[in-house]
């Protein structure tokens, strides 16, 4: 214990530090944010920074796994994915690719992790037991690019990202302690944690370095990842999952849906997620990021722990949980026109 303690300090540290040298590199760079009316912070700030994040968990996760204490195919799942969606999205920090060769990239490293992960087991939902097969394949390769596209449209103030990341996993890992899982299978979580609070030094408040595409594509996966995991463990962690994760996955979905609906071209960059209303509202950041912090503790992870011991159905969980999240969009006008 006290080793796995030392070393996610360590990692942490290393994170601090690598940040620190990726703002040097990003300055030297010019690889700068530059405020204009779709931004949600007024200060030209460098991006990127994310990269420590991707770079001390690889790390992590390769040396833990070599000695056995993570298992192999989701060191290897999570390796191949992350590094992946990290490699296209610095690509897109430092210039532009294409929606088409994102895509492409984001599935090719969706289909890797599920590959090792085994795709998605048999569901239960609302007392049924359903084996999608193939179909779940799919289903859960577009779950995958999906979330780690959200992470990437909900990482837009300061410190939210790392927020969520830090309180999702903190509940994932209460989750499994509850279910009495004791495999070792909370370590790479508490590895997530220890590399984003290093980031979130420089990221909260008055953030002096942004993320970027290639750490919020990349914790976006890894978070997916996780949840597809779960399901395996057990499948009631796997709704437990989604639930932790539903205030992005609200904000991120209601905005797109309201915005296509419209006639919009939500491919554009607009800043009408609920999030972003609610910090021009509040005219400041720190509010928002730490109200979501509190949906995830206060509410979503009392639902997810009810469906992780068996005394709530999963599916009808995600629906009580979620109800609240989408008034409280609607509330923040996630996805009105911005005019």
């Amino acid at each position: 214990m006290n080793e796995i303690i030392w070393f996610l300090l360590l990692m942490g540290g290393a994170s601090w530090v690598l940040t620190g040298l990726l703002r040097f590199y990003a300055l030297k760079k010019q690889l700068i944010d530059i405020p204009n009316k779709r931004s949600s912070h007024s200060v030209p700030t460098p991006r990127g920074g994310g990269l420590a994040i991707v770079i001390t968990l690889l790390f992590a996760l390769s040396g833990l796994g070599l000695f056995d204490w993570i298992a192999a195919d989701l060191v290897w799942g999570l390796i191949g994915a992350g590094a992946g969606i990290a490699l296209i999205g610095f690509i897109d920090d430092h210039g532009h690719i294409s929606a088409r060769w994102r895509l492409l990239v984001h599935f090719s490293c969706a289909s890797w992790a599920l590959a090792w992960l085994g795709g998605l087991p048999p569901l239960p939902i609302f007392g049924f037991v359903f084996d999608l097969g193939w179909f779940g394949y799919l289903l859960a390769a577009f779950f995958l690019v999906w979330l780690l596209n959200l992470y990437n449209f909900m990482d837009g103030i300061d410190g939210l990202a790392g927020i969520e990341a830090v309180t999702v996993c903190l509940g994932g890992i209460i989750l499994y302690m509850l279910a009495s899982v004791n495999n070792g299978v909370e370590i790479p979580l508490l590895l997530l944690v220890a590399t984003v609070v290093g980031f979130l030094f420089w990221n909260f408040p008055k953030a002096k370095i942004f993320m970027g595409d290639a750490g919020s594509g990349f914790v976006g996966i890894v978070l997916g990842i996780f949840a597809i995991q779960a399901a395996w463990i057990m499948p009631e962690l796997f709704w437990g999952w989604i639930i932790l994760l539903g205030a992005f996955v609200v904000d991120a979905t209601v905005t797109l849906l309201r915005r296509v609906w419209r006639g919009d071209k939500f491919y554009e960059a607009h800043r009408s997620h609920a999030y972003q209303y609610a910090s021009r509202q509040y005219k400041e950041h720190i509010p928002v990021s730490l109200g979501f912090g509190a949906i995830n503790l206060f509410w979503l992870l009392p639902i997810a722990a009810l469906v992780a011991i068996g005394q709530l159905d999963g599916a009808l969980g995600v629906i009580i949980a979620y109800l609240p999240l989408v008034v409280l969009a609607y509330h923040f006008k996630a996805g009105a026109n911005e005019c």
